[in-house]
C-alpha cells in the first residue's frame, strides 16, 4: 500500500518523523497497568494481626506487609457479614443499593440454592479490569449466589476455584448438599477438604499468577477463614498459642507470606499493589479479637465494621505509613479502575477514589464525610466525621434489631469516636448541632437507599431466579 506524501513529499515525511518522536516518547512513559491482589479474609478481627497490637496470633509475613507498605485505621467493611460486604467490593457500591443485603427469603446472608444473587447488570472489578486486558482470577469464598448465572466466572473471572458460600452451610436439615468446592462452575470435591483449603488456595493463586507475570492481572482471594468451624493444615493444626483461631490465621500469614515471595521473585513487587483486608470483625468467640473496639460481628458497633487493612506497592505506597482517614471496601472499584485506566460504571456508585490516601499525598483527606452501617434492611448508625450516631431502634422484629435486655429496642447515643472508640458515652445533649445533621443524614439514606421495609429512590435489584438446583458432586 502507497504512504501517502512518503515519496512525493520527503521533506513533509521528515517532518512527521520529527513530530512523531515526541508522541512516541510521551507512550513509553505511559506507567505501565499494575497488577492487582486483593487478600480477603473472613471474619478477622481488628485485633487479629500484629500489626494491629495482637499478642496471641503470629503474623511476621503480614507484619512485614504493614512494614513495606500502610496501615489503615479507619478502615470499613460495608456490613457486618459476609454477602453483603462482598457485594459492595464488587461493585462499589452499599448493598442496599444493589439489593445485595439480604437473601429473598430475609436471610441475612445467602444460603445454598439461593435463587438470589449478583445482578448481571452490575459491573464489578473483574469485569472492569478486563476491558483494560487484565487477567483475572477468584480463589476462594465466593458467597455472592452458588446458580450459574451469579458465579464468579459469569461476573469477570476467567478462573474460579473454592467453596460458594460460607463454610459452615452444610446443614442437613435444611437440606443443604455436602460443601461443594469448585473449580470453574463444576463441584470438584463434596465436602470439601477444609484443612487444606488455605494451602490450595495459595498453590491455586501462585500458579495463575506465575501463568500471567507477564501481562496484567488481578488475583481475588478471598480466604474460607477464620470463619467458623476453623481448620488448618497439619503444617499448622494445634501450633499456635491461641487455639484453632490461631492456627488459621497463622496459615494466612503464611499464605500472605507465599504469595509476596512469588511476587519478589517473579520482580512484580513493585508493579503490584496488594490490599489485605476482611469482610467484617470477629465474631469475638474461640480466640478472635476486635481490640480496642467494642461489639462484633453481625453488630454494627466499630467492631463489627470496622476492618484492619494494608496496602503495599513499593516505590508507590510510602512504606511505614499510618493512615487514619477513612476509607472503605467499596473504594476498590474506583480506585483499580482509575489506576488501570478502565472506565466506572455507567450508574451510581458509594466507593470513590482513593489513590491520594494511598500515596501519601500532602494535605490528603477521606473522600467520605458520611459513612452508614446498614444491618440487613435496616439503617442503625452514621457516621459523621469523627461524631457516630446510634439510631433509636424501636422495633423488635429478630431478624432487623438488636434488642436490649427488656426487648423494647434501644436508645439513640451520639458518641465521639476520637475519644470513645467502646462507644459508651452518649454526648448527644451538649452537640445539638451534630444530631441536626444526623436527622438530615437519616433522611437522606432513607430517601436514597431505604431503610426497614421503606424502598429508597436509588436502590437497584439484585438477580432472583425463579428456581434453584443444589451444587453437587457430578458423577
Amino acid at each position: 500500500m502507497k504512504r501517502h506524501g512518503f515519496v512525493a513529499r520527503p521533506m513533509l515525511a521528515q517532518w512527521i518523523f520529527v513530530l512523531a518522536l515526541p508522541l512516541a516518547s510521551l507512550a513509553a512513559e505511559q506507567p505501565p497497568k499494575p497488577n492487582f491482589v486483593v487478600i480477603f479474609c473472613d471474619d478477622l478481627g481488628y485485633g487479629d494481626l500484629g500489626c494491629y497490637g495482637s499478642t496471641k496470633n503470629r503474623t511476621p509475613n503480614i507484619d512485614q506487609l504493614s512494614r513495606e507498605g500502610m496501615r489503615f485505621t479507619d478502615f470499613y467493611s460495608s456490613s457486618p457479614v459476609c454477602t453483603p460486604s462482598r457485594a459492595s467490593l464488587m461493585t462499589g457500591c452499599y448493598p442496599r443499593r444493589v439489593g445485595m443485603h439480604e437473601d429473598f427469603t430475609g436471610h441475612w446472608v445467602l444460603i445454598p440454592r439461593s435463587r438470589r444473587g449478583l445482578n448481571a447488570e452490575e459491573v464489578t472489578v473483574a469485569e472492569a479490569l478486563k476491558t483494560q486486558g487484565y487477567a483475572t482470577a477468584c480463589i476462594g469464598k465466593w458467597h455472592l449466589g452458588d446458580q450459574p448465572e451469579h458465579q464468579p466466572t459469569r461476573h469477570g473471572f476467567d478462573q474460579y476455584y473454592g467453596i460458594p458460600y460460607s463454610n459452615d452451610m452444610q446443614q442437613l436439615k435444611r437440606g443443604d448438599p455436602p460443601l461443594p468446592l469448585v473449580q470453574q462452575e463444576k463441584v470438584i470435591e463434596a465436602p470439601a477438604d477444609q484443612a487444606t483449603l488455605t494451602q490450595r488456595y495459595t498453590e491455586q493463586a501462585i500458579a495463575f499468577i506465575k501463568a500471567n507475570h507477564s501481562n496484567p492481572f488481578f488475583l481475588y482471594l478471598p480466604h474460607t477463614f477464620p470463619h467458623l468451624p476453623l481448620f488448618a493444615s497439619p503444617a499448622f493444626h494445634g501450633k499456635s498459642a491461641n487455639g484453632r483461631y490461631g492456627d488459621s490465621v497463622e496459615e494466612i500469614d503464611w499464605s500472605t507470606g507465599e504469595i509476596l515471595r512469588c511476587l519478589d521473585e517473579l520482580k512484580l513487587a513493585d508493579k503490584t499493589l496488594v490490599l489485605f483486608t476482611s469482610d467484617n470483625g470477629s465474631n469475638g468467640r474461640n480466640g478472635g479479637s476486635n481490640v480496642p473496639l467494642s461489639g462484633k460481628k453481625g453488630s454494627t458497633m466499630e467492631g463489627g465494621m470496622r476492618v484492619p487493612m494494608i496496602a503495599r506497592w513499593p516505590g508507590t505506597i510510602p512504606a511505614g505509613s499510618t493512615c487514619s482517614e477513612l476509607a472503605t471496601t467499596m473504594d476498590v472499584l474506583p480506585t483499580f479502575c482509575s489506576l488501570s485506566g478502565a472506565e466506572l460504571p455507567r450508574v451510581t456508585i458509594d466507593g470513590y477514589d482513593i489513590r491520594r490516601l494511598l500515596t501519601g499525598a500532602e494535605n490528603a483527606v477521606s473522600p467520605y464525610e458520611t459513612l452508614f452501617y446498614y444491618r440487613r434492611r435496616q439503617l442503625q448508625a452514621v457516621r459523621w466525621k469523627d461524631w457516630k450516631y446510634h439510631l433509636e431502634l424501636e422495633q423488635t422484629h429478630p431478624n432487623w434489631t438488636t434488642p436490649t435486655q427488656t426487648g423494647k429496642g434501644r436508645a439513640g447515643k451520639l458518641v465521639d469516636l476520637k475519644t470513645d472508640l467502646q462507644e459508651t458515652k452518649d454526648v448527644s445533649q451538649q452537640h445539638p448541632d451534630v444530631m441536626k445533621r444526623m436527622f438530615a443524614l437519616i433522611e437522606q439514606a432513607t430517601e436514597r437507599l431505604g431503610n426497614d421495609d421503606e424502598q429508597g429512590s436509588e436502590q437497584r435489584e439484585a438477580s432472583t431466579m425463579p428456581s434453584s438446583s443444589p451444587m453437587v458432586l457430578s458423577n
